[in-house]
Formats: structure tokens, sequence, C-alpha cells
């Protein structure tokens, strides 16, 4: 079976797929992280790779940038392969005053300012959130390996290049802990397929204060977020 978007058979991609945007990361993770990975997808250069990770099958699969470029990948994914489990792995900006570059966040709910999630619900907002038991089991693990991790609201933006500063002022208000642009969309298709959705985020940029993570540091701190996250749920 083949859709516009993934080019592989019906049991290729386990019941846990990992979503980074960038295809390249997908790379990355399978490569570091999975025996036995193999490329199952290609389509566009948007790469995706079956494995195992401590003998269980783990998939990971590129999304691209943004709400509609996710919830394509995502939305294929349950209908016609069968994955139930879907876990974002990204980075993210920071707007609050004690949120610091390599924080990890996981993101309990995502506000956004698109408007994908009212498409779905009949114009009314509705409250995107991660399922619970993904959630609870990456946040135990991290207290059981003395990993900090932080707990609460992002923001999945349409904008990347937003420079309103009185938005930054109130996500800084309302306590978003991060800036990101798939979290909202890939909680609602996960809702609307009866199917469970984490994002989880390591903090890159903190936009208030304009620093950023260097080449290096994005390696090494995406890295220590899928170990975690790995561990957790395999």
């Amino acid at each position: 079976m083949t859709t516009p978007h993934i080019n592989a058979p019906a049991d290729t991609f386990a019941e846990l797929c990992l979503l980074p945007g960038d295809p390249l990361r997908a790379k990355f993770i399978a490569e570091r992280f999975l025996d036995n990975a193999q490329c199952v997808t290609d389509v566009r250069n948007m790469l995706g790779y079956t494995g195992t990770y401590k003998g269980q099958p783990v998939s990971v699969m590129g999304t691209g940038m943004g709400i509609p470029s996710c919830s394509i990948y995502a939305t294929e994914l349950i209908r016609h392969y069968g994955v139930s489990k879907l876990v974002r792995l990204g980075s993210c900006g920071a707007v609050l005053p004690h949120i610091n570059l390599h924080d990890i966040i996981l993101a309990q709910g995502a506000c956004t300012d698109s408007g994908v999630n009212r498409q779905r619900f009949n114009n009314f907002d509705f409250a995107a959130i991660a399922d619970f038991q993904l959630l609870r089991k990456v946040a135990e693990h991290a207290e059981r390996s003395a990993v900090n991790v932080r707990v609460g609201n992002v923001f999945s933006a349409d904008l990347f290049y937003q420079s309103d500063p009185a938005l930054r002022s109130r996500l800084a208000q309302m306590g978003i802990l991060g800036v990101e642009m798939e979290a909202a969309g890939l909680y609602g298709v996960a809702a609307e397929h009866g199917v469970s959705a984490l994002t989880v985020l390591t903090v890159s940029d903190h936009i208030e204060r304009g620093e950023a993570m260097s080449s290096q540091e994005r390696q090494l701190g995406f890295s220590a977020m899928v170990e975690l996250t790995l561990d957790a749920l395999i």
C-alpha cells in the first residue's frame, strides 16, 4: 500500500513512530539509536525508517515544518499504516525568563493561532492535549533518571517569522513554555482518529534573550531528548 506521500507497504511502520520535523533528523535517529534500521519511504525526500530499539519495533518519520505538513503525515500513518502512538520530537523557542537553552519540555497541551482544530471541531475551541499515558511514562522516567523536564503548555504558531512583541508578552504572561509549529495539529489529528500523541521538545532558542544553540549543541541536546523518550516508552 502506498499513499500520496508515503511509498511503503502496509506493514512497514511500527505501532510507535517518532516524528521529527526534519527528515535528516529522522535519518540521524534511525542511524544512531535504532538497530537494523531500514529506509522505508523517501517521497519528496521526506525520509522514514523502521528498526528496533532494545528489541522492540520503532519507526521514525520526518513530517516537515508546520501543522499542515505534520498533519498530512500523521493522518496517513494512522489511517493506512496502523500507527497508534505518535511522538513529535522537535525544538522550540522560549519566552519565559526561567526557561533556558537545553531544557526539555513535555507539551501537556498546545495552544495555537491556527484554525485547523476549529475546522475539525465545528468551529468550537478544541483543547489540544497530549495522551496522558505517554506523558506520564516520559515524565516518570525522567524523574527516575534525574533528568529535569518541564511539563505544560506550548504554542504552535503558523508563522515562523513572528515579530509581534505584544504576542510574546502575552505568551509569557500565560505561562507558555515553548513556541513551536506542530503540536496542536498533531494532537488534533490524534484525537480525531482515537490514537495517542505526545510532543517532546528541546529548547534551542530563547526568543526574548536572543540566545541560540550552536549546531553541535543542537545535536547533543536532541540526542538526550531522543534517548529519554525511547527509554521511557520501550
